[in-house]
């Protein structure tokens, strides 16, 4: 079977490999759509704290039931997701039902091998049938579900002011669920591109591009108030650490992105708001459901979502070049 493996940072490489054979209590898939994702973006640049190399990337995906146990719900044929935060189920995070950081948790295309190959076998209880969704919109599900999740982990209420800073695919979906939620979102981004794609097709009530000024934009339009809750979106330390400034007293700020190293900020001024910092990781089964409801209702854009598309043969020599910003992908999907 065809699979592209990332032997190292710029580095992909297309090789041959044996079909996987089913474990049991596994489910071999037939892999049918990819998304890539920033994680991926993260790995081919080699900016991916959790990685070693080589590996297999990928863990946007969805596919068709090849072989399954006759007690596993599933058969040959099903189109399915894959929930790719392969989680131990025991340990104090799972127990809590925060399968999201579990302590030993394996994400698919990070911690083992992913999705850009033919076939994959993964745990029966980790995929789903993609019931009234297409493939397209499978493979969509994970970015959205962790927009969804940290939407849900905020506790964001209608009415509320809500900042999305970063206006990439996860942002959108930050932005997307608040909105269902009834929030009034704003979005700050770098690239004039991404904040009209949030304005004409996510439903962004105010958009603002970074740069001179854009503090006092924030402030007009919450009456100087700023916002009730924050979502971090970008990746970028000294765009987190800038976000403490505009939490509304008694606001939250909910970091979704990660990046290497240490971030600080003021203790006095996060005291003074009585502000509350969380952390949001991954996504659980109740967020992946959140965002399939809202696809069944034609609630997301993910026609409009899917930019680009490659197919799995074109991975190695196309994959850079959807990290120029002049391409404009919002989300790209390798056709396997």
């Amino acid at each position: 079977m065809l699979t592209v493996t990332c032997e190292s940072p710029g580095n992909l490489v297309a090789s041959d490999r044996p079909r996987p054979t089913r474990q049991p209590g596994e489910v071999l898939l037939r892999v049918k759509r990819v998304g890539v994702c920033g994680t991926d973006l993260h790995i081919f640049t080699g900016n991916q704290p959790y990685l070693n190399y080589p590996r297999v990337m990928g863990h946007e995906l969805s596919g068709v039931v090849e072989e399954a146990e006759a007690d596993s719900g599933l058969k040959a044929g099903d189109p399915v997701y894959v929930m790719p935060y392969l989680s131990c189920g025991s340990c104090i995070a799972c127990r809590q039902g925060k399968t999201n950081c579990c302590t030993r948790i394996q994400v698919l295309g990070v911690h083992r091998d992913g999705a850009f190959t033919e076939f994959i076998s993964v745990p029966s209880r980790f995929v789903g049938k993609a019931d009234g969704i297409t493939l397209d919109q499978a493979a969509m599900l994970e970015f959205l579900a962790i927009g969804a999740h940290a939407v849900r982990r905020a506790e964001v209420k209608t009415g509320q002011r809500v900042l999305v800073v970063g206006a990439g695919p996860i942002g959108l979906g930050v932005m997307l669920f608040a909105k269902l939620r009834g929030a009034v979102v704003t979005a700050i981004d770098g690239r004039r591109d991404r904040l009209d794609f949030a304005r004409d097709k996510i439903g962004a009530t105010h958009v603002v591009a970074v740069g001179e000024g854009d503090e006092a934009e924030l402030s007009k339009v919450t009456d100087g108030e700023f916002f009730d809750v924050i979502f971090d979106a970008t990746g970028n330390r000294q765009a987190m650490e800038r976000g403490f400034r505009f939490i509304a007293h008694g606001g939250r700020y909910v970091l979704v992105s990660i990046v290497q190293g240490d971030i600080s900020f003021s203790d006095p001024e996060f005291h003074k708001r009585e502000a509350t910092l969380l952390g949001s990781r991954n996504a659980t089964t109740e967020d992946f459901e959140t965002v399939m409801q809202a696809m069944r209702q034609g609630l997301v854009p993910d026609a409009a979502l899917a930019t680009h598309r490659l197919a799995l043969a074109e991975v190695p020599t196309g994959f850079a070049s959807l990290l120029e910003p002049s391409q404009g992908v919002i989300k790209a999907i390798v056709e396997c």
